[in-house]
């Protein structure tokens, strides 16, 4: 090599795949490495998805042509006949070459900018022994445009991520309300619960996920259940709802252990009272709960089952636990709701939680 001469070694160019969307023909550019659903919303076309760490499944989707691989570890979510007919984990997925897949684009969330903002703890309540409301204030400057039923993340010092449910409808617009449950050996759960003073500031960034309420279909009556801070995103839903004067039939349905946890029963109970087009029930777990008079002993979705034997007609929104997702997911299915008339949100726990936790059930 001559004197003076630098040899630079280039790397190889990244390789890029196409993904079109069978039902609409959108076209959209995967680099290599990146997972589909990472690409979509990069791009502005919005899947649907809300754990994003492969173990609720809302982001499934199925392959026409092509193949994909999971680099992270293997779609919990899915099933292998699930697997061997197509369906793949677009949160995990990724592209080995060109894909034709089958996926359904949520357009209300299209135009809604995802962002990150510092906000101020403005209040710091108790509402059970383990449940804490939080009251974050935005900057003066800044606002954080998002859909009721929708999350954001809390971004902490070492990168990592939490996820939580905003609690206030969108009209309160420099005020965001969430509801954290305190987990038990969850290090920011404790944080938040025995060190996280008023005026402190978070880092956040939303808003995410696609569980809002859906206005293509206005004359199908609605039932909304949630189950311990499930509660969350449904209040805000139920709020927004109410402020736009949305007379649908809406019956919410809030599974707990027992009355202890029924934190914000006040608020409910005056929707009602304020709204007669709104029903409530309560479904208490514990075999020693005592509570209302119209506290069902059981689980929730049996407690929607009871009162609704035929859910052909109704739109379902559901909130809280995965197994409690998956249970009355397959449930409604079997006494007639439409698969595509049910959204949901899983509550998980941080990505460096739930894999080990779900190893252990499969």
């Amino acid at each position: 090599m001559p004197a003076g001469f630098n040899h630079v070694v280039r790397p190889a160019l990244m390789k890029q795949y196409q993904v079109k969307i069978v039902s609409s023909g959108i076209t959209f550019t995967v680099n290599e490495g990146e997972s589909i659903l990472t690409a979509a919303l990069h791009q502005g076309v919005m899947l649907p998805y809300s754990c994003k760490n492969g173990t609720c499944g809302s982001c499934t989707g199925r392959l026409e042509s092509g193949d994909v691989h999971y680099p992270f570890h293997p779609p919990l979510a899915l099933s292998q006949d699930e697997i061997k007919g197509g369906s793949a984990l677009l949160c995990q997925a990724v592209p080995t070459g060109d894909l034709l897949i089958h996926a359904h684009e949520i357009e209300a969330v299209r135009d809604i900018q995802v962002r990150r903002m510092p906000a101020r703890v403005i209040e710091k309540t108790v509402l059970t022994p383990d449940v804490m409301l939080l009251r974050i204030k935005l900057p003066a400057a800044q606002r954080l445009q998002f859909l009721a039923g929708q999350y954001l993340e809390v971004i902490l010092p070492e990168g990592k991520r939490r996820a939580f449910s905003i609690a206030s409808p969108p009209q309160l617009e420099d005020e965001i309300e969430l509801h954290i449950r305190h987990i038990e050996g969850g290090d920011f759960t404790g944080w938040v619960f025995n060190d996280l003073q008023e005026r402190d500031i978070l880092r956040i960034e939303g808003p995410l996920g696609t569980f809002f309420i859906r206005n293509d279909i206005t004359d199908r009556p609605l039932i909304l259940m949630g189950g311990g801070t499930g509660f969350a995103p449904l209040k805000s839903m139920i709020e927004d709802l109410l402020l736009h004067r949305d007379r649908r039939p809406l019956h919410l349905f809030w599974g707990v252990r027992d009355s202890t946890e029924l934190y914000m029963l006040e608020t409910v109970q005056e929707w009602v009272k304020q709204n007669d087009h709104t029903q409530f029930s309560i479904a208490l777990s514990s075999d020693q709960a005592d509570g209302p008079d119209t506290g069902f002993k059981g689980l929730v979705h049996t407690a929607v089952l009871q009162q609704y034997p035929d859910l052909s007609g109704f739109d379902i929104y559901m909130s809280g636990p995965p197994a409690m997702i998956a249970n009355a997911g397959a449930a409604f299915k079997e006494n007639g709701a439409k698969p595509k008339r049910i959204f949901f949100d899983s509550f998980e726990f941080g990505l460096d939680v739930p894999v080990k936790v779900l190893a252990k059930q499969h």
